[in-house]
């Protein structure tokens, strides 16, 4: 997911977490917390399993930090929004949790299975289910999901995960078609060879083909009722709820679709009458509400924000919380960048990592309730995790000044002069005045640049951006390590706005990356995944590890049937409801 997602976690609210960590536990977590695994085909099968003392009835309520900037499919990126999007969007395949044991699966959603391929994963099919439909009652076919498809190819189309039109069309997609004004695209590319089903043929291998089919833009859209960007407002459900009234970056209100079929959906239920959430509550307020639990708030929950830092202790010491908190880990690693073009030493480069007070920025961000100290670049909720610690830094949390000294004076970059740049925000200007003071003691000559929040990752995302050192972050798409190491660390993508920011550059890894990306079994590829990682790391140190984000929150004593997401790094409200 974009470093916008992690940014938030961090920077908007508290990133909460999990466990029974301490903020003196250093150790990190252990590979349990992967919790995912693949559905069958009778896990994909509908009506999706009661929860166990669930009743039908009632609103809940949602309380967040911010507006839904996109509620168009096609645009949902962002956690939350997607969040918000399994109440009445669904794709061809989706991550189905268990609010028991929590574990999370991939299934077939629209689809009845997560898909298939006769050529090693070139070409992919899916069958839709029967009885599918639009909220107006508009059958849903295969030419629908194709449609959906084409669309991403249009201007207007920016936000989104770029995944399926780029392996349909290559990474210039946009000037081989220009989305349904141009017509369709032909069947060598999507074929729908009937209502039922429909086959994707991508230029290149592509194993995990069913994990992006889950992308909320892998759906269906009623193309009469697509009206380009003024559909952000209005998108037409194909889940158990519709939208009965917006006021962007004020409230969202959504009422039961009777059109959806429960024995269609394996997710999803149908339990509350409706939906209102609230938008724009910043905290400590949004924390307190949901402690507190005065009259609608009893019923609410937030599905992405964490809980204010300074309500934690409260919540954590209370035991009236125990049973309506949530701590879990979230897909996303927060670094810091070091400008590979600017930063041209290696040994520099490992000075900086010994002299990361990697301890110190963890309390000042909230402790392990926050995130666990990183010792890698993978989240331990994405498969093939090791904890593994290339760099040294979970082994010496506090830094190594001494060893940072004597790499420089032996590389004779004593005094070696850099400029971190950092979000203008109180959080951000204490932790880099931590980690300046930190470098200085190690023997660099490090200063402090600001920037504006609203434009830090525009700033730091220029090719040519003046900074050495900065802090970014990035979660998975989907538990897998091919959409961490190539969208952060392939050379070839180094462009303005390109995620590569540490302007990493090494054909030997590049070339590594094409390879695993052929592997066929997942397993032995995510481990390879991880092997290259920290392979990268501790040759080249593109970038510094800092934190294994978490997600900490409480939510309303009326609620039952609260679970979380861990691959999305949100709270599942597909099974919610009212006691």
């Amino acid at each position: 997911m974009p470093a916008l997602v992690a940014v938030s976690a961090l920077t908007l609210t508290a990133c909460g977490g999990g466990g029974k960590a301490t903020s003196g536990d250093h150790q990190g977590p252990s590979s349990e917390v992967q919790n995912f695994g693949i559905g069958t085909k009778a896990d994909s099968t509908g009506p999706a399993k009661d929860v166990a003392g669930a009743k039908p009835g009632g609103t809940a309520h949602g309380i967040e930090a911010a507006g839904f900037d996109y509620l168009d499919p096609s645009q949902m990126y962002v956690n939350e929004y997607q969040a918000v999007g399994m109440l009445f969007s669904r794709q061809l395949t989706a991550y189905k949790t268990d609010p028991t044991t929590k574990k999370t699966i991939l299934v077939g959603d629209m689809a009845t299975d997560t898909g298939s391929t006769t050529d090693g994963g070139k070409t992919w099919t899916w069958t839709l289910k029967d009885n599918l439909k639009f909220e107006d009652g508009t059958p849903i076919t295969s030419k629908d999901i194709k449609y959906a498809v084409e669309r991403l190819y249009a201007d207007y189309q920016t936000q989104g995960p770029t995944y399926f039109p780029t392996w349909l069309s290559g990474q210039d997609y946009r000037k081989v078609y220009k989305g349904p004004d141009a017509g369709d695209l032909p069947d060598s590319v999507i074929s729908t060879p009937d209502p039922k089903t429909i086959t994707f043929h991508f230029q290149d291998v592509h194993t995990d083909a069913a994990y992006a089919a889950a992308m909320p833009n892998v759906t269906a859209i009623e193309k009469s009722k697509d009206d380009k960007e003024k559909y952000n407002n209005h998108p037409v459900s194909i889940g158990p709820y519709k939208i009965k009234d917006y006021q962007p970056d004020k409230s969202l209100t959504l009422v039961k679709n009777e059109n959806w079929d429960p024995k269609s959906d394996p997710l999803r239920h149908q339990y509350v009458d409706s939906w209102v959430f609230e938008l724009g509550v910043q905290n400590p307020q949004l924390t307190q509400r949901l402690m507190g639990g005065a009259g609608d708030d009893k019923n609410a929950l937030s599905l992405t924000a964490n809980a204010d830092a300074g309500q934690i202790k409260s919540i954590q010491d209370d035991p009236q919380y125990a049973s309506r908190t949530l701590s879990e880990f979230q897909p996303y690693v927060d670094t810091f960048d070091i400008n590979n073009t600017r930063v041209t030493d290696v040994n520099v480069r490992k000075a900086l990592a010994k002299a990361f007070p990697a301890a110190a920025v963890q309390k000042q961000l909230g402790g392990a309730t926050t995130g666990d100290i990183a010792g890698n670049l993978v989240s331990p909720t994405v498969s093939g995790w090791q904890n593994t610690d290339p760099l040294g830094i979970k082994a010496k949390p506090e830094g190594d000044p001494e060893a940072a000294k004597k790499i420089l004076a032996d590389a004779g970059k004593t005094g070696y002069k850099i400029v971190l740049a950092y979000s203008n925000t109180p959080r951000w200007q204490k932790v880099s005045a931590t980690v300046v003071d930190a470098l200085n003691q190690a023997g660099f000559q490090a200063e402090r640049k600001e920037i504006d929040p609203t434009s830090y990752y525009t700033q730091i995302g220029k090719k040519d951006n003046g900074f050495d050192l900065y802090r970014t972050g990035w979660g998975a798409d989907w538990p897998s390590s091919s959409t961490v190491v190539p969208p952060t660390l392939d050379g070839r993508t180094i462009a303005d706005g390109a995620t590569n920011y540490s302007h990493y550059e090494n054909p030997a890894m590049d070339a590594e990356m094409d390879r695993i990306a052929k592997i066929t079994d997942q397993k032995q590829a995510a481990d390879e995944w991880m092997k290259l990682a920290d392979k990268i790391l501790s040759t080249d140190v593109p970038k510094i590890p800092a934190a294994y984000d978490k997600f900490f929150q409480v939510y309303g004593a009326g609620l039952g049937g609260v679970a979380y997401n861990q691959v999305l790094g949100c709270i599942d409200p597909s099974s919610v409801y009212i006691k």
